[in-house]
């Protein structure tokens, strides 16, 4: 057998082991998972803790589409999203009973806390009750930031000027349309008084020239959900991929790295898969 014989086997060889390689390496890459959430759960950091971790052991990519918790809700409505993590009960319990969401789960919470100017030119620090917080913002001619934007903490906010029994529309009041970490920037930036979830406050302070006036209201709780978008109404959804970050967020691994998760020595989220 000559030498050119063998160097031809040898490359056949060499190119049918590439091919098979080739051939294995796109059989085992995973569909990404399009999760649809709130931009409290990216802007605080927790994603970027999370899902590298979870792409390594399971193989399955995540694509994030952090909005408010309605527009979340709606790019599950329409099939654009695999599965959603949101912070609004009512608006989730709509969701699932349409049938567009199946196999709710509790994930964690954390609370809602209302920030402002350190000398708290509305006096809320003396205060214990969320919506008489916002009845003094109003009363006080001081200037409200709101997100404007019916995510989780837009609806939450809503419920207390309900609560509070005021029509927000007096002249302080600013509806903006922003994320929660822009919405935090122009308060501080104006020395205006915001809702916020304190995950993205902890994660926002060290940046901002505002303080922690009103929090410990049981109105104030904000629970987070994960929920899977109805196969039935869309079959092209990565089901499978979505039910393993699903159940992988709420193993007792996934819920010891979110407890895990610190800023500035705080932890942000309380894990809470058993939760009601």
């Amino acid at each position: 057998m000559t030498i050119k014989t063998n160097f031809k086997r040898f490359a056949l060889s060499l190119a049918a082991s590439l091919l098979i390689a080739g051939a294995a390496h796109a059989d085992a890459a995973k569909a990404p998972i399009r999760l649809a959430t709130t931009t409290s759960t990216e802007q605080s950091g927790l994603l970027g803790w999370l899902l590298p971790q979870f792409t390594k052991e399971t193989g399955y990519p995540v694509q994030v589409m952090a909005a408010g918790t309605g527009q979340s809700l709606k790019m599950g409505e329409n099939g654009d999203a695999d599965l959603v993590m949101t912070h609004a009960p009512s608006a989730e319990k709509k969701f699932v009973d349409a049938g567009f969401g199946i196999e709710p789960v509790h994930l964690m919470y954390n609370d809602f806390v209302i920030v402002g100017p350190a000398k708290d030119p509305a006096g809320l620090a003396k205060l214990h009750d969320a919506a008489k917080g916002l009845q003094a913002i109003k009363d006080q001619g001081q200037t409200f930031i709101s997100r404007g934007d019916e995510s989780g903490t837009h609806i939450k906010e809503k419920t207390l000027w309900q609560a509070a029994d005021v029509k927000p529309e007096f002249a302080g009041y600013k509806s903006i349309g922003q994320g929660m970490g822009p919405t935090l920037t122009m308060a501080s930036e104006l020395g205006a008084y915001t809702l916020t979830d304190r995950g993205t406050w902890l994660a926002y302070q060290s940046k901002l020239d505002l303080a922690v006036l009103l929090e410990g209201d049981k109105r104030l709780f904000n629970p987070y959900q994960v929920i899977l978008v109805n196969p039935k109404r869309y079959p092209d959804l990565n089901t499978e991929g979505a039910r393993t970050l699903k159940n992988w967020l709420v193993s007792e691994h996934g819920q010891k790295l979110i407890g895990d998760f610190k800023v500035a020595g705080q932890a942000l989220f309380v894990a809470d898969a058993n939760g009601k």
